[in-house]
């Protein structure tokens, strides 16, 4: 048996594993549905948003909050994290456009605090507005100023938390999947996401796995100021998994994904995605170096090797090579697939996941660059060293 061998032979042994040992990732099965008539009593939520030159999407977003079909009362705050493209104003102008204008209320950020990420010291100056603006809210929506909520979202996520019991609840919202570059990478994100972090597992609280999702988090304001609000987790990149942590360690947590809550942010382009990939990919890893070795081993093993060894196999006449080639891309395309239907696109992109495999594994190995380049996580005009 042939080097080529073993590596075709261990990349259909990974790929099987995934699928029965990975906690059922791949089935993206974890939704979020009515559950009932909800509580008696609905408990009053507030909305932060942390916005930085978000003119483009934030009306939009402030509209949809704005039309929740929510029984409880609930009010949106919007932090202007130093925006220079007339983001608040945007966001003003959409709260009149809906009639309801008394609803939001704009805080003016104060320059970034030393040792903060832009994100979090936004988000740790609207949690303290809305203990005066909404005192007796009982939970906090921590949401992005590009997202838009189907009318039904906020329902469905308080009806959740209080019917279950839970800490938090966040949703992945589908991210915008139009343009070429978004049909190859985007839904890759969502899948290599899932299995990083299996959702049934981070819903189970019996396991510590822990993880959500930014754009979307409702979080039980008492667990809040349980763990110091975000000030513990303040020079994180990747906060949402952060906060995640913090709150599973004192109670379930739930993470599903959205049909019909959606980011407006656009990926057109290679190097848009490459961006935002490459600001915490090394970040997820600890900054270390042996993580990184064996993360881009294991993803040639699992994303290389298969179509490799499918067409160096059935080109060669090299049976057991073409056999576990053919078999592993086989399973990993059976894998891919609840999440190439989820996203709407053609059948034959199940197929793709190992070029997508390959561009992530770029990005994370630009992102240790950048790192030992001393950049850090740029972001919005921000470099974090």
């Amino acid at each position: 048996m042939t080097a080529f061998d073993v590596a075709s032979g261990l990349a259909l042994a990974a790929w099987a594993c995934l699928l029965v040992a990975r906690g059922g990732f791949w089935r993206a099965d974890q939704r979020l549905f009515d559950v009932g008539p909800g509580p008696a009593a609905w408990p009053e939520v507030v909305a932060v948003i942390p916005a930085r030159d978000e003119a483009a999407f934030v009306g939009r977003a402030v509209e949809s909050l704005l039309r929740q079909d929510y029984p409880g009362r609930f009010t949106v705050e919007l932090v202007d994290d130093n925006s220079r493209d007339g983001t608040a104003d945007v966001a003003r102008k959409a709260a009149a456009g809906v009639g309801a204008p008394e609803r939001l209320r704009v805080v003016t950020g104060a320059p970034l605090a030393p040792g903060w990420t832009g994100k979090l010291w936004a988000v740790h100056q609207g949690l303290a507005e809305a203990a005066c603006f909404a005192p007796p809210s009982a939970y906090v929506l921590l949401t992005d100023a590009d997202i838009v909520h189907e009318s039904a979202t906020l329902r469905r996520l308080v009806a959740k938390a209080e019917t279950e019991q839970l800490y938090l609840v966040s949703l992945m919202v589908k991210l915008r999947c139009e343009a070429g570059w978004e049909k190859l990478l985007i839904p890759a994100f969502i899948f290599f996401f899932q299995k990083l972090y299996p959702f049934p597992w981070v819903n189970d609280p019996n396991r510590p796995t822990a993880a959500a999702a930014g754009g979307c988090m409702l979080v039980r304001r008492d667990t809040l100021a349980d763990i110091g609000g975000v000030e513990h987790i303040r020079d994180r990149l990747i906060d949402d998994c952060a906060l995640a942590r913090e709150v599973k360690a004192r109670g379930p947590i739930w993470l599903g994904l959205a049909e019909h809550a959606f980011s407006l942010r656009p990926y057109d382009r290679l190097g848009e995605v490459w961006r935002m990939v490459a600001r915490s990919a090394f970040e997820q890893l600890n900054r270390s170096l042996s993580a990184l070795l064996g993360t881009l081993a294991g993803m040639v093993v699992l994303y290389v090797v298969p179509p490799v060894a499918a067409v160096y196999g059935v080109a060669a006449g090299e049976g057991f090579a073409a056999f576990a080639g053919v078999g592993a891309w086989g399973l990993m395309a059976a894998a891919y697939a609840p999440t190439v239907r989820l996203y709407g696109i053609a059948p034959p992109y199940m197929l793709t996941l190992p070029l997508a495999g390959v561009l992530y594994a770029l990005m994370t190995l630009d992102s240790a660059r950048r790192h030992w380049a001393g950049k850090g996580g740029g972001w919005k005009g921000r470099s974090y060293s």
